[in-house]
C-alpha cells in the first residue's frame, strides 16, 4: 500500500504528538520495557524508553514495534540504535514488541502496524532518538560515577572512555536508570556514521538457519488443543447446517462447534482435528458467494471498463481532443488475474484462556486491531488481552488484515469453547491458497496518442478492479468514492505528459481482496510501461533515451536510477542481441525508486529471464546488504507472479488451485543473476520490501516483444495448468 497525502492526512488525525521518544519517568513505569526493568535482576537494569534495554552483562535489547517475516526491521533498527549508542554490534539483540498501539505506533498510520515498505521510514528519526537518549544517560552517570565533565567521555564499540577510565555499558545501567531522559537528544551527523550504510548479516539469520528460532507453529502449551476450520468452499458463502457425526468418531477429535468463520474442529493433534474435518458433512448457504468464473468476471470488467461509471483519478489537458486529433492511436487493453499471498507459513495462531483474561500468539501484522478482536469475541476488556507478536514465515500483506481475520477466528475458537484453554488455530497450504483475500483481479485499458513525428501526445488509462478499501475500517481513507490503492502507479507518472487522464471504475464481488506485495503498483507498473515501450516504439524511439526524454525536469532520482541501470547492463539501443533480447522499465512505489533491465532467452516458446540489473533509489543505505536481498526478493516473487500465478474461479466460482502444484512458483533454476546497486543519496530511508516486485514484470515483458514480437498483455505469460 502506498502512502499517498490523503492516506497520511488520514492517519495524521489519529497521530498525535509522538516524534518524542523519550518517555517521562511515569511513562516509563508504564511501558512495555519497564515490565521487563528488574533491579535486582539479571536481565535489564537500565530502560531509558520503550524501545531499549540494556542488562548488567552489556546486551543493549531492542524492541522493534514492527513484525519480522524476513523484511529485516530486527536488524535494520537495531543498527539504528547501535549507532547513536555507539555501541558495539556483537552486543546488540531484537525482540518483538507487545501489541500497543500508542507505544509502538507506526508514525506514518497512527497504530501499530507494518506495511507498506515503512518500517524504517517511520522508524529512522525515532530510533536514533531513541539510542541518542540512551547514550547521553550513560555518559551522564559516568560522569557522575568518575567525578568527571561529560564532555571529556567518548564511546567507541560499547566501552566509555575518559582519561585512564572506561567502561562498558553495564555497570553503568543501574545509575543511568535513575537520571532523567534527555527530552531531544541530538542525534548523529551521518558523516559519523559508523554503522549505518556497511553490510552486516541479520541479527535473526543464526537462529532461524539453526532452528532456534521459535515460530507460532512451534507453540505448544499444556494441555492445547488443536484446531482446524471448514470454511465455506465458495467465496462469501456461510453455513446452512452441519452433521458432526462421523467426525466425532474420529479418535483424538473432541469437539465439532459452528464460529461464525465456519465449522471448528477440535482435537488432541492437527492430524485428528484435519481427519474430523475430512469427516464433516457441511450444506453451504452460497446465496451471496461468488459463483462467476474467472473468465467470467474478466469479460464482466472489459465491459465495466467502456460502460462502468469513470470515476477521475487524475486528469491533465484534454486527452479527448489529442485523442480525436493525434495522427497514430494506440490502444491496448492489459488483463490481471487474482493472486494469493502463499507465504511459506500459512496462517496459524495460539490463545489461552484463564481467569477472564487471554494470552494469543501469532504472526500478527496488525496487532492491535487483533487483540481489540480477541477481546470482543470473548466479551473480555482489551487490558485483560496479552498479544504476543512471533517472527512469520512471509506475509507479502497476507497477514495486514484491518478485518483481524486472526484476531477474530481465535477469538471465536476460545469463545465458542465456553471454559478455560488453550488451542492453536492451523491452517493447512490448501486453506491458504483457497481461503480468498487475493490481490484484486483488474483491467487496465488504455489509449496513446502520437504526432507525426512519434512524440507522445496523450495517455488515456481506464482501470478496473474491486476496491480493498472499501467496506472495512480504512474505507474512510477512501475520498469522492475512489480507493487510491485500486490505481496507485497509474496516476502521477514521472513522465511529462501534457494530456493525461486516469479513470478508475469499481468492481463488485463477494471474493475477499486485499494488498498483495507493492499492491496497486503491481499491476499499474505492468500495464504503465509495457504500454510506454509500445508508444516508445512505435514512435521509433529508443526505449531508454526515449524515457530520458519524457520524465519531467524534477525527477531527478527518477533519472538517476534509469541512468546508473541502462551504464550497468551497458545499454547501446539494442533490444536484441543474438539470442536474447532486453526490456527496460522504471517504476517508483512507497518513495523508493526503481530501474530495471531484463536479459531473455527463448526457451521452447517461453522467456527464460537469465539476468536483471537493478539500480535503486531508497535514501540513506542503512544497511546494503538488506536492500540488496529486498531487491533480489522482488525480482523473484514480481517474476514468478507474471511468468506463472493466476488465483483461478472455476465453473460456479470454485477455486481452481489448492497447493504449490497447480499454483506454480519460480523456482531456483529460474531464478536469474541479479545485480543491483545503490544509488548514494543522504534523503531520510525508505522502504524496500515491495518497490523491488513492479518493474521486473514489464521489463521482462518489454525485452520479450523485443525479442519475439509478442505483445504479453493478459497474465501470467503461461497458465498454470501448461506450465
Amino acid at each position: 500500500m502506498t502512502i499517498t497525502q490523503n492516506r497520511r492526512n488520514f492517519l495524521a488525525s489519529s497521530l498525535g504528538l509522538v516524534i518524542a521518544v523519550s518517555l517521562p519517568m511515569r511513562g516509563r513505569a508504564q511501558s512495555g520495557a519497564a515490565l521487563a526493568f528488574q533491579p535486582d535482576g539479571t536481565d535489564a537494569t537500565f530502560a531509558p524508553n520503550a524501545f531499549i534495554r540494556v542488562a548488567e552483562d552489556d546486551t543493549v535489547t531492542v524492541i522493534i514495534k514492527h513484525i519480522e517475516f524476513g523484511q529485516g526491521p530486527m536488524t535494520g533498527l537495531s543498527t539504528l540504535v547501535a549507532e547513536e549508542m555507539d555501541a558495539d554490534w556483537g552486543q546488540m539483540r531484537a525482540e518483538s514488541a507487545p501489541a500497543d498501539d500508542e507505544k509502538y505506533k507506526n508514525l506514518l498510520f497512527g497504530l501499530q502496524a507494518t506495511g507498506g515498505s515503512t518500517a524504517m521510514a517511520n522508524s529512522y528519526t525515532q530510533m536514533r532518538k531513541a539510542g541518542a537518549a540512551a547514550r547521553a544517560m550513560l555518559v551522564q552517570a559516568a560522569a557522575e560515577e568518575w567525578g568527571v565533565d561529560a564532555s571529556t567521555i567518548t564511546i567507541a564499540n560499547g566501552v566509555l572512555t575518559s582519561g585512564d577510565k572506561t567502561s562498558t555499558f553495564g555497570p553503568l545501567a543501574a545509575k543511568a536508570a535513575k537520571l532523567t531522559p534527555p527530552e531531544d537528544p541530538a542525534v548523529k551527523d551521518p558523516k559519523d556514521f559508523v554503522l549505518i550504510g556497511k553490510d552486516r548479516p541479520k541479527l535473526d539469520s543464526y537462529a532461524k538457519s539453526t532452528g532456534q528460532a521459535v515460530f507460532t507453529m512451534d507453540m505448544d502449551l499444556p494441555d492445547m488443543e488443536y484446531v482446524v476450520i471448514r470454511h465455506a468452499p465458495m467465496l462469501g458463502g456461510t453455513v446452512a447446517s452441519f452433521d458432526d457425526t462421523e467426525a466425532m468418531k474420529v479418535p483424538g477429535v473432541t469437539a465439532v462447534r459452528q464460529i461464525p468463520q465456519g465449522i471448528a474442529v477440535y482435537a488432541t493433534s492437527t492430524y485428528a482435528a484435519l481427519s474430523g474435518r475430512s469427516a464433516l458433512t457441511v450444506d453451504w448457504d452460497d446465496s451471496n458467494a461468488e459463483t462467476r468464473s474467472s473468465a467470467q468476471m474478466m469479460d464482466d470488467f472489459v465491459n465495466l471498463a467502456a460502460s462502468g461509471e469513470l470515476l477521475v483519478a487524475e486528469e491533465a489537458g484534454d486527452i479527448d481532443a489529442t485523442l480525436t486529433d493525434a495522427a497514430q492511436v494506440i490502444e491496448t487493453e492489459f488483463r490481471f488475474p487474482f493472486l494469493a499471498h502463499a507465504p511459506m507459513e500459512p496462517l496459524d495462531a495460539v490463545i489461552q484462556v484463564k481467569d477472564g483474561s487471554a494470552e494469543t500468539w501469532g504472526g500478527y501484522q496488525f496487532p492491535g486491531f487483533d487483540k481489540q478482536a480477541v477481546a470482543t469475541n470473548l466479551g473480555i476488556d482489551a487490558a485483560n488481552v496479552k498479544l504476543n507478536v512471533m517472527l512469520a514465515g512471509g506475509s507479502f500483506g497476507r497477514r495486514a488484515q484491518p478485518t483481524a481475520q486472526i484476531g477474530n477466528e481465535i477469538g471465536a475458537i476460545a469463545k465458542a469453547a465456553g471454559r478455560d484453554g488453550a488451542w492453536k488455530l492451523i491452517w493447512t497450504r490448501e486453506d491458504d491458497l483457497a481461503g480468498g483475500f487475493y490481490r484484486p483481479m483488474t483491467v487496465h485499458k488504455m489509449r496513446g496518442a502520437l504526432d507525426a513525428e512519434g512524440n507522445i501526445l496523450g495517455w488515456h488509462n481506464v482501470v478496473v478492479n474491486q476496491s480493498i478499501m472499501a467496506g472495512g475500517p480504512m474505507e474512510q481513507m477512501m475520498e469522492d468514492g475512489k480507493d487510491p490503492t485500486s490505481y496507485e502507479g497509474s496516476t502521477k507518472m514521472p513522465y511529462d505528459l501534457a494530456n493525461l487522464r486516469v479513470n478508475w471504475v469499481r468492481a463488485e464481488s463477494p471474493v475477499p481482496v486485499l494488498w498483495w506485495r507493492s499492491v496497486g503498483h503491481t499491476h499499474t507498473g505492468y500495464a504503465t510501461e509495457v504500454f510506454l515501450d509500445q508508444l516508445l516504439e512505435a514512435g521509433g524511439k529508443d526505449p531508454v533515451q526515449g524515457r530520458l526524454d519524457l520524465l519531467k525536469s524534477d525527477m531527478t532520482r527518477d533519472r538517476a536510477v534509469l541512468e546508473k541501470v541502462a551504464a550497468m547492463a551497458g545499454w547501446d539501443g539494442q533490444k536484441v542481441k543474438g539470442n536474447k533480447g532486453y526490456g527496460v522499465a522504471l517504476h517508483e512505489s512507497f518513495n523508493t525508486y526503481v530501474a530495471q533491465i531484463a536479459e531473455v532467452e527463448d526457451r521452447d516458446g517461453f522467456p527464460h529471464v537469465t539476468k536483471v540489473w537493478c539500480a535503486v533509489d531508497c535514501g540513506v543505505a542503512v544497511n546494503p546488504n538488506v536492500i540488496r536481498a529486498q531487491m533480489e526478493g522482488g525480482i523473484g516473487f514480481g517474476l514468478g507472479s507474471v511468468l506463472f500465478n493466476a488465483l483461478t474461479l472455476g465453473e460456479g466460482g470454485n477455486v481452481v488451485e489448492q497447493n504449490f502444484d497447480d499454483y506454480r512458483m519460480i523456482r531456483i533454476n529460474e531464478m536469474p543473476a541479479v545485480e543491483v546497486e545503490i544509488i548514494e543519496s543522504s534523503m531520510d530511508p525508505t522502504g524496500v520490501g515491495e518497490p523491488g516486485l513492479p518493474p521486473v514484470g514489464p521489463a521482462v515483458a518489454n525485452a520479450w516483444r523485443a525479442l519475439t514480437g509478442t505483445n504479453v498483455t493478459t497474465l501470467p505469460f503461461k497458465t498454470p495448468a501448461g506450465a
